[in-house]
This record gives structure tokens, sequence and C-alpha cells, in this order.
């Protein structure tokens, strides 16, 4: 009699499906976050206008209850189109208000009010919507044209610095949860942890990664990718000439925070202060324990206390 063995790869697939049902199970129960909701702020939506692309774009003012000139901020959108309720920026931009801040939170182009389509603009393209913003901002009777600056979330700390480099007159510069590495590179890491989220083990989510990757960058996400992928955010943050905050959450599965605060020391620019939050993943969330804030407080307070003492100049 003939004994039928089983193919090596169906005893793989039946590994890798054991596998990521045992780490789905034993997986943490996600916690739930707070955060403050759009209609609880006091906003005035505002158009504006991009000369360089000709481009009408649009937003969210929001102003302390001060009325002496105060510092200003345009807010840079992460990746994907914005949408105005984001309680994650919306956290942020209350906190700025409320400690005499003004910010203009813009619609990214392509996205509510603003016109453009962000999915096949370069970085280059999207910093000079965040000109037209600061342009705009230096006009406006509330704002101490000499004390504005950008603060750029996730991938909109790729546009930061590009923008920071052509804004002669900008007074600072923040980058929340940004990556110092290469697009490509970012890519990968990303894919390999939304793999190990699904449950997919690490010896195989190393390898899967860079299959999903490829299929973004060449097939699904092509036009995208041919805008943004050959990107390398260092170069610009050498550049730097004004204060910049660059801001990572410790336990971050979209960027790899470590490698990144370290890129950004080694590149020897006095300029950047580096802080990386303990306890904290892509949100900078309150860590366990210490709260439920999709934004944590102490990042929350450095950013402020980071503007007063960049501004302040009397």
């Amino acid at each position: 009699m003939t004994v039928r063995r089983p193919k090596i790869g169906w005893v793989l697939v039946s590994l890798l499906v054991i596998s990521s049902i045992a780490t789905l199970a034993t997986r943490p129960k996600a916690r739930s976050y707070t955060w403050v909701k759009l209609a609880e702020t006091q906003h005035q939506e505002i158009q504006f206008h991009n000369s360089q692309q000709n481009l009408d774009l649009a937003g969210l003012l929001f102003l302390p209850e001060e009325n002496d000139p105060a510092p200003g901020v345009v807010i840079i959108h992460g990746s994907g189109p914005s949408i105005r309720n984001n309680g994650w920026y919306i956290t942020l931009v209350k906190y700025l208000q409320d400690h005499g801040v003004v910010v203009l939170l813009p619609d990214k182009r392509g996205s509510e009010q603003s016109g453009g389509q962000w999915l096949t603009a370069s970085f280059e393209d999207l910093a000079t919507d965040t000109i037209a913003g600061v342009e705009w901002l230096m006009q406006h009777p509330s704002v101490d044209p000499k004390k504005i600056g950008v603060i750029g979330l996730s991938e909109g700390g790729h546009i930061a610095p590009e923008a920071a480099n052509q804004i002669p007159e900008l007074a600072f510069v923040v980058s929340i949860v940004s990556s110092a590495i290469p697009m490509h590179e970012l890519l990968v890491y990303e894919e390999n942890y939304n793999l190990r989220e699904f449950g997919v083990p690490p010896v195989l989510s190393n390898i899967f990664a860079y299959v999903g990757a490829w299929s973004l960058i060449y097939a699904r996400q092509k036009p995208h990718w041919d805008a943004i992928g050959n990107y390398d955010p260092a170069p610009d943050w050498s550049k730097v000439s004004i204060p910049a905050l660059a801001l990572f959450g410790e336990e971050d599965t979209n960027v790899p925070s470590v490698r990144s605060a370290k890129v950004m020391r080694s590149l020897g620019n006095t300029n950047i202060e580096t802080k990386i939050y303990l306890g904290s993943g892509h949100a900078l969330q309150s860590p366990e324990g210490q709260g439920t804030s999709i934004f944590r407080e102490d990042a929350l307070v450095d950013i402020v206390t980071f503007i007063n003492r960049t501004v302040r100049i009397d």
C-alpha cells in the first residue's frame, strides 16, 4: 500500500493558519480612546488660493479668545484624504487654540472643500498648499506674522521641512510621528506590521511585506507611489535652519520611531530637537494606565512649550 504524504505547501499553509488563529486569539483587547469632537470647538470656514499651482483651497480657522496678535500654525495632513472631524487632529488643534495659538486646519487638496487631487501629488506639490496657507495666515489680523510655524502629522512631517525650507519668514516647524527614512523602506516596515496584525508570524511577515509593498508601488497604487516613492526626508531635514521639534511614539507600528529619531540626530542639525514617548503608538495616545486620550497630554504640553519658547522674543 502506498502512503500518501502531504505536500509541503499545504503543510506550510496549515501551520500559517494555525499560527494566525493563535496570534489573533491571544491578542490583547483593543483599547478605547477619547478625543475632542469638531462640534465642541469654535471655528470658522475659510478659503485661500495656491497661486503657484492655481488651486482653490479651503479649511477651518481656530482662533483663541485673546485678541492680541498670537502665534499661528498651519497643520499639514498625513496620508490619504483629510476629514474635518478627525478626532486626532481636532484634539491637537483644540489644545493649541486653548493655549493661545491660531490654527489653520486646511482641507487637503481633493478633500472636503479643497480642489485638486492628492493621490497623484508629490510632496513638493503638497508643500505649495502649505506655503499658501502660511501666506494666508500672515495676512490675518489675529496672527503675528513673525510667529508662524507649521505642524506636520504622520506623512505631513515629510512636507513640513520641504515647506519650511521655502518660507524664510517661518518661525518653527514640528513633525509628529513622521518617518525619517526613505518612503519605499517605510512602506515595507508598515506592510510588515499590517501582516502581523492579521496574525502572520514575523518569520513570514518579513518576507511577505516586500511582496505587498511591490504590489502597491507597481500595481495597486502606482500613480501615487510614482509621485512620492523616491522621497527621502533626511536631506530636507538636514537643511532646516529654524527651530524644529520631532516627536515619535516608541510603540509605533506605522513608523520605525527609534530608527527615525536616530537618523534625525545623526544629521548633526542642532536646530532639531527629538523626543520619543514611551508607551505610545502612531497616535501618541496615552500609555496604558495613564489615561485614555487619543493624544497624550504631555506631548501636547511639549508642543505648546516649544512654540512659546520659539516665538516669544520680547
